[in-house]
């Protein structure tokens, strides 16, 4: 089963700082990568699992906040 970034922190009890630190991505990203507001690159894949110690695979990517549309007649 997959787990998400901020998951797996807390489940190793790594730290945000740390996960910067080790991944050597931008705080920024890191942050909106857990929050799961930015899906990753391959590349910032590879370096937020190699810090958690896990494989790309076992990792949840992706947006959990619903996408919404801006423009559009909505629902009505």
């Amino acid at each position: 089963m997959t787990k998400s970034v901020d998951e797996l922190c807390r489940k190793r009890d790594i730290q945000f700082a740390e996960l910067v630190e080790q991944c050597g991505l931008d705080e920024q990203r890191v942050m909106a990568i857990m929050l799961g507001r930015w899906t990753p690159s391959p590349s910032e894949r590879h370096a937020i699992a190699a810090a958690l110690d896990v494989e790309v695979d076992d990792i949840t990517w992706g947006h959990r906040t619903p996408i919404q549309h801006i423009y559009g007649h909505g629902p009505g």
